[in-house]
């Protein structure tokens, strides 16, 4: 009993120190806490539906900026490891009987196979040649979707899949959980040693090579993670709208992951979270606004390149918090002295 004790007490004074000292930290915890607690108070289908869907197009961003974000790897076709997760998984649903449970983590492993089989060719491409190859991928097994329409089931794809749950509750939270657990896993590999040779390969890839970094592997590394990664959340996306069709496979598909991670901040894991968390929600509300909701999608996108090039997220932390020139730590921005080091603030 003394020891539970005292690792509660521990617990609580890292809490205190950790958590509670920064705006953004704070942000996290209620947004947490917000997410897991909003069926306690409305259970309504359309708007759980709606957050559903934030949640998986959330961890899809968030895949996204793992690969291209830290490795400088730019994939404009990541559509490619939702669609063919989706499919996949709708396929062993289906014809073998497997549960949700069983089927999405199976068919992210197609999404693995699609990081190896995008990743391998594209090792010594960069810029816009890199680009253009990822984004032939998905647009080649859209041809081939079409062309085995007994299989894939054509243009009308693939239904009548297993649902996620039981029930509307149950699927959000498996999609909020998927999503936060899965987010977290990616910010903590991005903030360890691992993360730090992805920076250096983004930012000087010869220079790592010269240090004796296998930069090879970690680039497949990458490729591989963010395909497993999109893959869990295209097999959500297929068992929670039970259905895995060509659209899962479009271009435009890629370009809106991009859209929303630029929007929210790359290069952080959470800035592509808020950016689907807060774009997402907001165009569905326009959608009973059809003349407004892409002129308002198109300016705050504007605003949010021209004004805050790092992304929304990274421009309001920096706004509200500071960093220690000596240890590096973050303050809040009214601060003078530094929390940890006691150092002067600028």
């Amino acid at each position: 009993m003394s020891l539970v004790t005292a690792h509660l007490r521990r617990a609580g004074v890292i809490f205190r120190n950790e958590v509670l000292v920064l705006p953004s930290r704070i942000a996290v915890l209620v947004f947490i806490l917000g997410l897991l607690l909003l069926p306690v108070f409305t259970q309504d289908s359309y708007i759980l539906r709606i957050l559903i869907l934030t949640s998986i197009f959330a961890l899809l961003a968030a895949s996204w900026d793992f690969l291209s974000g830290f490795t400088g790897q730019m994939n404009f076709g990541h559509a490619l490891f939702f669609g063919v997760a989706a499919y996949s998984t709708a396929l062993l649903n289906l014809h073998l009987g497997i549960p949700p449970w069983g089927s999405i983590p199976l068919g992210a492993l197609g999404g693995v196979l699609a990081g190896l089989v995008v990743g391998i060719p594209c090792l010594r491409l960069r810029g816009a040649y890199l680009a253009l190859t990822t984004l032939s991928f998905p647009i080649i097994l859209m041809g081939v979707v079409f062309a085995i329409p007994d299989i894939s089931g054509g243009e009308l794809g693939i239904s009548g899949l297993a649902r996620l749950s039981e029930s509307r509750v149950g699927d959000y939270y498996i999609s909020v959980l998927l999503m936060l657990v899965l987010s977290f896993a990616m910010w903590k590999v991005t903030d360890s040693k691992t993360g730090i040779i992805l920076h250096a390969i983004r930012e000087d890839e010869l220079a790592c090579r010269a240090a004796g970094i296998n930069t090879t592997r970690y680039k497949l590394m990458a490729f591989c993670v963010s395909g497993f990664l999109a893959g869990i959340s295209g097999g959500a996306y297929a068992h929670v709208m039970r259905l895995a069709g060509p659209s899962t496979l479009e271009v435009a598909m890629s370009f809106q992951v991009i859209i929303w991670a630029v929007f929210g901040g790359m290069v952080s894991i959470y800035g592509p979270v808020a950016g689907v968390f807060i774009l997402f929600p907001l165009m569905e509300l326009l959608r009973f606004i059809p003349q407004a909701r892409m002129l308002v999608f198109a300016l705050l996108v504007l605003v949010t390149l021209l004004y805050m090039p790092e992304g929304l997220i990274p421009w309001i932390r920096d706004k509200i918090e500071t960093v220690c020139p000596r240890c590096k730590a973050r303050n809040v921005a009214s601060r003078s002295n530094c929390r940890v080091c006691n150092a002067v603030l600028d």
